[in-house]
C-alpha cells in the first residue's frame, strides 16, 4: 500500500521505547478501515513529526545516567581504596608565598607526628617531583622534611585560574576547583583531605569520597565587609568603578554576593577541621560555615630570627620609612605616598627631612604599570628626590667562614625572611660569625635594618607578615587600622605601645609626624617592644598549635600511630 505523505506507513519502524509497538497496531488497524488508518495515522504523525524533542530528552537523560553511573563508580571505588595518606590540595607550590610556607610546615609537623602516614601534594605544575619539592621547602622556605612528599600531578588547573572567568570570577574559580579536586581524589583517595589554599567548594566532594577535610584559611572567599562595600557603591580593587557608580549593577552584585555567601557557608560547613591564620579570619569564617566548635585559630610560621640580630639602633642621617609589598592594588601604596607628602610638609624644618623606600616585586605587566605610576606621582607631589623604589630586592646573609678574616666573607642571597631564618640558624650552629650590617650594597636585610618606620596599607589584611617582619627588624609599624594588622599584630605588649594604627591618609600622615618627632629612648622603647611581640608568631608556636589541632582528626586513624 503506498505511503501517506506526512504520515507513518505500516513498515515504519520506530525505535524509541514502545513507539514500534504502536506503527503496527495502525498498520492492522489499516487492513480493516481506510478511514481509522488515516485518521490513527494523522494523530500520531502530529504527536511524533518532530522526533528532535525525543531525540534531544533521551540523549540528556542517558548522559546524565552515564554521569552518575561514572561517578558513583569513581566514589565507591575511592571510598574502597583509600590510602593511608593525607592529602595536600595546592595547586601552585611554587607560588613562593606565606601559603606554601605553611604548606611545608605542614607536612613536616605530620611527617613528625603521624610516621606511618605518607603526604600527598597534589599540584599543577608538571616539573614538580619528590625531589624537586623536598629541595623548595629547604632552599626557599629552611624548612627541612624528614622524607619527600608524594606527588600526584593535574592537568586541569586551568579550571581555578583566574584569566579562564573574565566575569563571574569567584563562582567560576570555585565551581573548577571541584572539577580539579575530582581529578585529584580520582588519581589519589586519602584518608585525611587537606585543603592549604581555601578551595572550600572542595570539601563535599571530598566527604563524598569518605576523606576526612581539614583545611587551612589564609581568608575567606567572600565576607560581610565585601558585602557591605557593594552595598555602599564603594570603588575598590575588588569592585569595579562602573559597578559603584551604578545602583542597578550594586544591587544585582549584592544578591551574586548573597547567593554566593549562603554557598560558600554550605560547603565550609564540611569541614571536619577548620583552621585559620588570625582572629579576623576566624570571625568571618565562624559567621559563614557556623562551625566554631570546629575551628581553631592557628597563627602562620614567622620565623623572623635572622632579623632580630639586627640593633634597634638606627645610622645617623634622615630617617627612613620603608614599605615591603608587592607591587598591587590592593597594598594601596598611593596613600603612603600621599601620606608621606603631607607629613614632610608639615615637619619643622631643622629636623632631618625623611626618605620613602618602596621595597617589591612586579608579577606582569600590570604590577610594571603600577610601579610607573607610582614613580610618577612622587614627582607630581614634590617629593621625588625623597622616595626610592627598590624592585625584586633579596635577603642577603653575609656570613664570616672566618672569624680572623674578612677575606672569608660569604654573602649568600635569601629569597625570604624564612630561609634567611634557616641560613642564620644553620650559620650559628656551625660557629660561624653573622654580620648584620655591611657598608655598601643594598638588600631587604639593610634596608629593614635601617629604617626608622614601616608601613602598611592594605585594608583587611587577613595576617600581615610584613608587618610581623617590620617589628622583627626594629622598624616601628603603621599598618592599616583593620584586620590582622589591628587585632593580633600591633598590640600592646606589657602595657607597651608596639605601633601606629591608621585608617586614612590623613592619619597615616600624623603617625609618621609623631614618630619623627618621637625622642630616641621612647622609640628604642616601643621598637623593643614590638620586637617582643613579633616573637609571638614563631614557627614553633605554629608547630605546637598546629599539632595539636590536627591531634583529634588524625589520631582516630589506625594508621596514625
Amino acid at each position: 500500500m503506498k505511503q501517506k505523505r506526512g504520515c507513518w506507513g505500516p513498515n515504519d519502524t520506530i525505535s524509541f521505547f514502545g513507539y514500534t509497538v504502536y506503527t503496527r497496531y495502525i498498520a492492522k488497524a489499516n487492513y480493516q478501515s481506510k478511514s481509522l488508518y488515516l485518521s490513527l495515522s494523522l494523530s500520531l504523525s502530529l504527536v511524533m513529526a518532530p522526533p528532535i524533542g525525543v531525540l534531544l530528552y533521551t540523549s540528556l537523560t542517558a548522559l546524565f545516567f552515564s554521569i552518575i553511573f561514572r561517578i558513583a563508580r569513581a566514589v565507591i571505588g575511592g571510598r574502597s581504596s583509600r590510602n593511608p595518606a593525607v592529602g595536600f590540595f595546592h595547586p601552585y607550590t611554587n607560588d613562593g608565598g606565606g601559603g606554601e610556607r605553611v604548606l611545608w610546615c605542614a607536612v613536616k609537623a605530620i611527617q613528625e607526628e603521624y610516621p606511618n602516614l605518607d603526604c600527598v601534594v597534589y599540584t599543577g605544575d608538571s616539573d614538580a617531583s619528590p625531589q624537586t619539592l623536598i629541595a623548595r621547602a629547604i632552599d626557599r622556605f629552611g624548612v627541612a622534611l624528614l622524607r619527600p612528599p608524594k606527588v600526584v600531578h593535574l592537568c586541569k588547573r586551568k579550571w581555578i585560574e583566574e584569566s579562564t572567568y573574565p566575569r563571574f570570577t569567584m563562582i567560576g574559580q570555585s565551581f573548577g576547583s571541584i572539577y580539579l579536586s575530582w581529578e585529584a581524589l580520582c588519581k589519589l583517595t586519602p584518608l585525611f583531605y587537606f585543603d592549604t589554599c581555601g578551595y572550600a567548594f572542595t570539601y563535599p566532594l571530598a566527604r563524598m569520597f569518605g576523606c576526612q577535610v581539614i583545611c587551612y584559611t589564609h581568608y575567606p572567599t567572600i565576607s560581610t565587609n565585601m558585602l557591605a562595600r557593594v552595598s555602599l557603591q564603594s570603588s575598590m580593587y575588588n569592585n569595579n568603578a562602573l559597578i559603584a557608580r551604578s545602583r542597578l549593577l550594586s544591587q544585582c552584585k549584592v544578591i551574586y554576593y548573597t547567593v554566593f555567601s549562603w554557598m560558600y557557608g554550605f560547603v565550609g560547613s564540611c569541614a571536619n577541621l577548620a583552621m585559620v591564620n588570625s582572629s579576623w579570619t576566624q570571625s568571618h569564617i565562624e559567621k559563614l560555615w557556623k562551625i566554631p566548635e570546629r575551628t581553631r585559630r592557628v597563627y602562620p610560621p614567622c620565623d623572623t630570627s635572622g632579623l632580630q640580630v639586627l640593633p634597634l639602633e638606627r645610622p645617623s642621617g634622615s630617617p627612613k620609612i620603608i614599605s615591603v609589598a608587592q607591587f598591587r592594588p590592593e597594598k594601596a601604596h598611593i596613600i603612603q605616598l600621599e601620606a608621606f607628602s603631607v607629613a614632610i610638609r608639615q615637619l619643622d624644618s631643622e629636623l632631618p627631612r625623611p626618605k620613602l623606600q618602596f621595597v617589591g616585586g612586579c608579577r606582569n605587566k600590570e604590577d610594571e604599570e603600577r610601579l610607573q605610576n607610582l614613580k610618577d606621582k612622587a614627582i607630581e607631589l614634590n617629593v621625588g628626590m625623597d622616595v626610592e623604589f627598590h624592585k625584586n630586592v633579596m635577603y642577603k646573609l653575609f656570613i664570616l667562614s672566618s672569624l680572623l678574616s674578612m677575606e672569608d666573607l660569604e654573602v649568600i642571597d635569601a629569597y625570604s625572611s624564612y630561609q634567611l631564618a634557616y641560613l642564620f640558624q644553620s650559620a650559628v650552629s656551625a660557629g660561624l660569625q653573622i654580620v648584620v650590617a655591611m657598608p655598601t650594597g643594598w638588600d631587604l636585610v639593610k634596608l629593614l635594618g635601617g629604617a626608622l618606620a614601616g608601613i602598611h596599607s592594605m585594608i583587611d589584611e587577613h595576617f600581615g607578615i610584613s608587618v610581623v617582619e617590620y617589628m622583627a627588624a626594629g622598624a616601628i609599624p603603621i599598618a592599616n587600622n583593620s584586620a590582622g594588622p589591628k587585632m593580633d599584630i600591633v598590640l600592646d605588649e606589657d602595657g607597651q605601645q608596639t605601633g601606629f594604627l591608621a585608617g586614612n591618609m590623613e592619619e597615616y600622615a600624623e603617625a609618621i609626624v609623631k614618630l619623627l618627632k618621637m625622642p630616641e629612648t621612647q622609640r628604642l622603647e616601643m621598637a623593643a617592644a614590638a620586637r617582643k611581640r613579633s616573637s609571638r608568631f614563631s614557627e614553633q608556636r605554629f608547630y605546637n598549635d598546629f599539632k595539636e589541632a590536627i591531634r583529634p582528626i588524625l589520631s582516630q586513624s589506625s594508621y596514625s600511630s
